[in-house]
């Protein structure tokens, strides 16, 4: 291995979480609202959706912190366990609920919330309506709470996603290297993260700032 370049631990970085470190733009200003709202929402449950990594995942942390809530996944909601998920906080929120694979569980955890005067937040990639559910009664309640998206993002939405991206790595980046790679990467959140894991990796390999001929070295692989 040559001097100038270093084996790189992928030891992770930890994402900032709170309210104050969510980037409010128009494509999820909606969303933001309806969390800022709580718990004044017209009924028991809400849903956000929108494409993977927009942005639903640190709401839900948001939520929970403000709601003191419990975060289940889908794999959490079964029929043998819906009575001691509802024995905690009166507040839960359950991320990916599309992929819950036993409908009755999820009806008997919907219908269980209410009764007890809890909150449901759900998240998903689809809004509820649209889920392929079979179950009559579960369907009728998905399609009857209000469900918000947050839009596939803009240019000055993915400028700050970018942004906030590199600040939760510690990395500080001009102006000129996010507005390059918002022209030329793929436009989708996922992406974001790729790509800025993949430019520190390289920064931190050969021991080089992110300018721009990193970043396009980054792209190119």
């Amino acid at each position: 291995m040559s001097e100038d370049r270093q084996l790189v631990l992928d030891l992770g970085h930890r994402p900032a979480f709170g309210r104050d470190d969510f980037l409010v733009t128009p494509g999820n200003n909606e969303a933001v609202e309806w969390i800022d709202r709580w718990p004044a929402w017209p009924g028991h449950a809400l849903a956000i959706f929108g494409p993977a990594g927009c942005g639903k995942s640190h709401l839900v942390h948001v939520f929970a912190l403000r709601a003191q809530a419990h975060v289940l996944s889908a794999a959490d909601v079964r029929t043998d366990s819906v009575a001691r998920l509802i024995e905690g906080p009166a507040a839960l929120a359950l991320e990916d609920g599309e992929a819950v694979s036993d409908p009755r569980a999820l009806l008997h955890l919907f219908n269980a919330v209410k009764e007890k005067g809890g909150t449901l937040l759900l998240t998903s990639r689809e809004p509820p309506a649209r889920w392929p559910v079979a179950l009559p009664d579960l369907k009728s309640r998905l399609a009857a709470i209000p469900a918000v998206r947050i839009a596939p993002p803009d240019d000055a939405m993915m400028e700050a996603v970018l942004v906030k991206l590199f600040a939760d790595r510690q990395l500080a980046v001009a102006p000129d290297v996010v507005a390059y790679l918002v022209r030329h990467m793929d436009r989708s959140f996922a992406a974001a993260r790729a790509v800025v894991a993949k430019a520190d990796s390289a920064s931190l390999t050969d021991k080089r700032a992110v300018t721009i001929p990193l970043i396009k070295q980054v792209l190119e692989t």
